[in-house]
C-alpha cells in the first residue's frame, strides 16, 4: 500500500537511532568503570555525576581517564542531538492542525502524533480503522480452515516504530485510567479499567493501542475532534452494566 507522507517522516527514526547509540555508549562507560571496581547506580544522572568527578579515583590510569572523557563527550553530543530532535518534533506537532487534533487523546503525545501524520497523512488510504491497526501490526493473525476462523497472536507486522509508540502511549493511558477515580473517569477510561480487571497486562496494552489506532484513523480521515464520550453515543453501543452504569450514564 502506498502511503502519502507529510512533515518530516525521518526525524523520529533518527531520534531512535540516537537513543540506541546513546544507550550503547552509556552501557560501555559503565562496563569500563566496572572493570576497575567502580559500580554506578542506575540512571544517566548517576553516570554523568561519576564521569564529572574522575580525579579522586587514583587507581584509574591517566590515559584511561582521557578515554573516558572523550567517550563521555561523545555521549553528551548524542543526548544533545536527541533533545534537538525532540524540540523539532514538538514544534511540528504544535504547528500542524492534524497533530494538534489527534494529540487530544490521552496517551498520544507529540512524538506519536508527528510519527502518525508523517507516516499516514490523512489516513484515507485505509478503508477503516481496522485496516490501519492491521497495517501497524496490532491485530491478531487469522488461521481459517473449513469455514472456521481462528485468531492467533498479535501479528506485530508493519510499522514497528509506530506500533512501539502506540504501545507506550497505551501504558500511559492505563496508568491515567488507574489514577483517576471512577466518578471522574471518562467512558473510555472506564473501559480501560474493566479490561485491566479481566485481562493480562500485555493484552490490555495491545487492546488500548488498537483502539487508539482506530480513533486516530477516524480523526484523520474524517477531520474529527476527539470526543471521550463518543463510544456511548454510538448507535450500536451497549448500555453499561454493573457498578459503572450510573457513572457512565451520568457522564453521557
Amino acid at each position: 500500500m502506498s502511503i502519502s507522507r507529510s512533515g518530516c517522516p525521518g526525524i523520529g527514526c533518527v531520534r531512535e537511532g540516537y537513543k540506541t547509540e546513546s544507550l550503547a555508549i552509556g552501557n560501555r562507560l559503565r562496563g569500563l568503570l566496572a572493570e576497575f571496581g567502580i559500580v554506578i547506580a542506575k540512571g544517566d544522572v548517576a553516570l554523568r555525576r561519576a564521569l564529572a568527578d574522575l580525579d579522586p579515583h587514583k587507581a584509574l590510569p591517566g590515559e584511561f581517564k582521557e578515554l573516558l572523557r572523550d567517550l563521555s563527550a561523545h555521549w553528551a553530543q548524542l543526548r544533545a542531538a536527541i533533545d534537538a530532535c525532540g524540540a523539532r518534533i514538538d514544534a511540528h506537532a504544535r504547528q500542524d492542525a492534524r497533530c494538534v487534533r489527534i494529540g487530544a487523546i490521552v496517551g498520544v503525545g507529540p512524538i506519536t502524533v508527528d510519527a502518525m501524520v508523517a507516516s499516514v497523512g490523512n489516513a484515507r488510504e485505509f478503508r477503516n480503522g481496522r485496516q490501519l491497526a492491521a497495517w501497524v501490526g496490532l491485530v491478531p493473525t487469522q488461521h481459517s480452515s473449513g469455514g472456521h476462523a481462528r485468531l492467533g497472536t498479535i501479528s506485530c507486522r508493519g510499522d514497528a516504530y509506530l506500533r512501539t509508540l502506540l504501545i507506550q502511549g497505551a501504558r500511559s493511558s492505563l496508568q491515567r485510567a488507574q489514577a483517576v477515580s471512577v466518578e471522574k473517569s471518562t467512558p473510555e477510561q472506564l473501559w480501560i479499567r474493566q479490561l485491566d480487571g479481566r485481562m493480562p497486562f500485555g493484552k490490555v496494552l495491545v487492546a488500548i493501542a488498537n483502539k487508539h489506532a482506530r480513533q486516530l484513523w477516524a480523526m484523520l480521515a474524517h477531520d474529527l475532534d476527539y470526543d471521550p464520550h463518543a463510544c456511548v453515543k454510538h448507535p450500536m453501543a451497549k448500555p453499561p452494566v454493573g457498578e459503572h452504569a450510573t457513572t457512565a450514564a451520568a457522564m453521557a
